[in-house]
């Protein structure tokens, strides 16, 4: 192989490399952006991480929508502000890295058709200590950082108008943590429209009361009258102190619903090879995702 072939191989490989890397960044970017989605959809979950802004420290008033925010610092979520440093002799923790408080305000528009749904926000995890707020009205306190949590924001929009969600930060209480957390928004945010009767967050569970050798015990009432679906349950009993795998098969009966009081309230049953679905207790519950 000539030298010539040589150099022009190895240009090759390294062109195909570099557009390989840029093709796999730009779809990782592309899956973080927004879609835009039918309102049609029964249920409708956007991303809400981009065009937030940011202040460090405290600004009193900044959960009021008309609070003037233009020197704030844009920024898109995840964001972690510790990360950014400076280092300090004076911060005793988090590697030395600055903690404290800090704001995020973001604006954003909901279409009119969203004052018929129930919608609600997702934070997938604040460290830590978060207040929220929608046009000026206190949503909540999450002190635990390390857990996702959302708010219904319903009765507080402004559909087809401008809308105001602010969220104070409080990472001041040091140390509190036994490895380096970080301070902030820092994993990502949603927005969810449902329809007004839904089926409630963590409202779709099997359980599996009854565990021995050989036999899963079932839960669940009523008659199977909606769609099948097959899952493997990993879980754990004092007697055996082991983890057991069975296949199982499970019915949607009626699933537990959030809405007016008039609609049904749903069931599940879960059926095993050798057993009838029995009553529900709640012993070793677990979430299926439909």
């Amino acid at each position: 192989m000539s030298k010539t072939d040589s150099l022009s191989r190895r240009r090759l490989l390294g062109q195909a490399v570099g557009g390989a890397a840029l093709l796999s960044a730009m779809q990782s970017m592309g899956s973080g952006v927004a879609q835009t989605q039918p309102e049609s959809q029964t249920r409708i979950r956007e991303n809400f991480d981009f065009g937030w802004k940011f202040i460090k420290g405290d600004s009193p008033g900044a959960q009021q929508p008309q609070f003037a925010d233009a020197a704030w610092r844009p920024v898109d979520l995840p964001h972690d502000w510790s990360i950014e440093g400076p280092f300090s002799d004076a911060e005793k923790a988090q590697g030395s890295l600055p903690t404290g408080l800090g704001w995020y305000r973001k604006r954003f528009r909901v279409p009119d058709s969203y004052k018929d749904r129930t919608v609600v926000v997702e934070f997938d995890g604040i460290y830590q200590n978060s207040e929220v707020w929608v046009n000026g009205h206190y949503l909540g306190k999450r002190p635990y950082g390390y857990v996702p949590f959302s708010y219904d924001i319903s009765a507080h929009l402004l559909p087809g108008r401008e809308n105001v969600i602010a969220v104070k930060v409080d990472n001041s209480q040091q140390p509190n943590c036994r490895w380096y957390s970080g301070s902030g928004i820092y994993r990502h945010t949603w927005l969810l429209a449902t329809h007004k009767v839904h089926v409630s967050y963590w409202g779709t569970f099997v359980t599996a009361p009854r565990v021995s050798k050989g036999r899963v015990g079932s839960g669940g009432t009523g008659s199977t009258t909606s769609r099948r679906l097959s899952t493997t349950i990993t879980t754990m009993t004092r007697a055996w102190k082991t983890k057991a795998q069975r296949q199982l098969s499970a019915y949607v009966m009626r699933p537990p619903i959030s809405g007016p009081a008039a609609a049904p309230k749903p069931a599940i049953a879960l059926m095993t090879p050798n057993a009838r679905a029995r009553a529900v207790t709640p012993v070793n519950s677990m979430v299926v995702r439909m």
